[in-house]
């Protein structure tokens, strides 16, 4: 027997939980079915320790605004992300304000974002940044610091043993957040659960097949009792991280070919120290080494789980073949097919650099990585400091010319007549989350997309506007969804103190 439903969610991540929360809002009679190959929601990239939750905002992260030949520096891609963030926190406010999201403290919190070079090249650098996108609306009131007692008034760990002969700067933003997509996720899968949405943990998708009327039909397995069942669905989302590529591999859809994954694992220092993360509160971002890919850009970040403070430094980076961190070591092999077999034998001959990079952190000792976050902190001490492992990411793989390249973003694949799409990528990833769902929707519901639009603009405002072009709504949107997200975490405080 054969169950229906109209939408098949996989993956319990924030894509599939930000894209179940619209469709719910949009077309609450629609059924929706949830899967989760794991036992808990948001267990791979979503989870705060698996990844940095700067909120990527482009506020402080170094490789969104390169610096052209002539020094000057190009903001483009920090606007961009900029821009698609924004939405984001309007749904989320929108959110708080409607019932979808109880309590934003458990997932957003205020932590100044901050850009961080040494040396002359460095300090000029940061000085043509801070005037590049200071004079911007979506950046107005970042700060350029160059003297040492206010550096070390703002940053008394980075400044404790620091020799000052060598030149240091700062971007500063004090409105940048710290966001823990994992409590995001529950919050939202809560709401969904309550709402009726089919939600099976321990459940995996095993294959996918296209009917003759359009629709899919999954065969999917108990994890635990590793019996299978047979599902129907009018329209697929594939929201599963690194195991996006494989199964939109099996789907067969022309969109996905000649689209490949390189997996790359990361490390970070978690700090063990109370009194040394008492000692910093800002995400603290430096330019990666000279050669170094963009995704080792290393950073001294302060995090809020579970309402408590941590601290983590690092990327280092890792490998292993696997698309998840619980993945399989076969998993970068099945993914070979003939339509992408050349675009990775390209890849692997330009990307040089890369394999460069992670032969020389593969071969870093814990005291070697201590030894790099003392450029951060000059008198770091391995004893303060843990080594976990964070989330696995699949960078994308594409295919050009001849070749192929290896992109660091995210891309929606969707299926033509719009059935089935699946998000590919990592960073900026979910702080972009509510816009790449919007362009899903636009993409895979154009009918119904028109009809939705009044509801949409009710939970996102500037839909459509680009705020970078309209600072006045831009200042509006902004301080509401300030208002809404304080009223939403002040309300939770006043329930959880009238519960205890």
């Amino acid at each position: 027997m054969t169950e229906k439903t109209d939408v098949v969610l996989i993956g319990a991540g924030i894509m599939s939980a930000t894209l179940g929360a619209l469709l719910r809002q949009l077309q609450p009679d629609w059924s929706i079915t949830m899967f989760e190959r794991l036992d808990a929601a948001a267990p791979e990239s979503s989870d705060p320790w698996n990844n940095a939750g700067t909120g990527h905002s482009a506020l402080c992260e170094l490789n969104y605004t390169p610096q052209n030949a002539d020094g000057s520096v190009d903001i483009t891609k920090a606007i961009d992300i900029n821009e698609r963030y924004q939405v984001s926190r309007q749904f989320w406010a929108y959110g708080a304000e409607n019932g979808i999201l109880d309590d934003p403290s458990g997932f957003i919190n205020p932590i100044p974002h901050v850009s961080f070079c040494h040396g002359a090249d460095g300090v000029e650098y940061l000085r043509r940044r801070h005037a590049a996108l200071s004079r911007h609306p979506l950046f107005e009131g970042m700060e350029f610091i160059d003297g040492q007692d206010e550096f070390a008034a703002r940053l008394p760990l980075m400044a404790k043993g620091r020799d000052y002969s060598n030149p240091v700067a700062l971007n500063w933003t004090q409105t940048g957040t710290d966001i823990d997509f994992g409590s995001l996720s529950r919050q939202l899968l809560a709401y969904l659960g309550s709402s009726g949405v089919d939600i099976a943990f321990g459940t995996e998708v095993l294959n996918l097949a296209k009917q003759s009327d359009g629709s899919w039909t999954m065969k999917v397995r108990n994890t635990r009792t590793r019996t299978t069942r047979k599902i129907n669905a009018k329209f697929v989302f594939v929201g599963a991280g690194g195991y996006a590529l494989p199964l939109l591999q099996k789907s067969g859809i022309k969109e996905i070919q000649g689209f490949a994954g390189f997996p790359v694992s990361g490390q970070f220092l978690r700090c063990t120290n109370p009194e040394l993360i008492a000692q910093h509160q800002a995400k603290v971002y430096g330019k990666a080494a000279v050669g170094a890919p963009p995704m080792s850009v290393p950073h001294l970040d302060t995090r809020v789980v579970n309402g408590k403070p941590g601290l983590l430094f690092g990327p280092y980076a890792g490998w292993t073949p696997k698309f998840l961190k619980d993945g399989k070591f076969s998993d970068l092999v099945k993914s070979v097919r003939p339509g992408n077999l050349t675009p990775m034998l390209g890849v692997a001959a330009t990307e040089f650099g890369l394999v460069k990079y992670l032969v020389s952190e593969l071969a870093k000792s814990q005291s070697g990585k201590v030894n790099t976050m003392e450029e951060f902190i000059p008198r770091a001490d391995g004893h303060d400091w843990e080594l976990i492992t964070a989330g696995q990411r699949v960078q994308i793989i594409r295919r050009q010319g001849a070749g192929g390249v290896l992109e660091l973003g995210t891309a929606v694949i969707a299926a033509g007549d719009g059935s089935i799409a699946g998000l590919l990528g990592a960073s900026p990833g979910a702080s972009t989350c509510v816009s790449a769902m919007l362009d899903v929707m636009q993409r895979c519901f154009p009918r119904e997309y028109a009809d939705w639009t009044p509801k949409l603009k009710e939970m996102v405002p500037s839909l459509g506007v680009k705020l970078s072009e309209n600072q006045a709504l831009y200042q509006e949107v902004w301080d509401w969804s300030t208002k809404a997200l304080r009223l939403g975490r002040d309300a939770a405080a006043t329930a959880e103190l009238a519960h205890s």
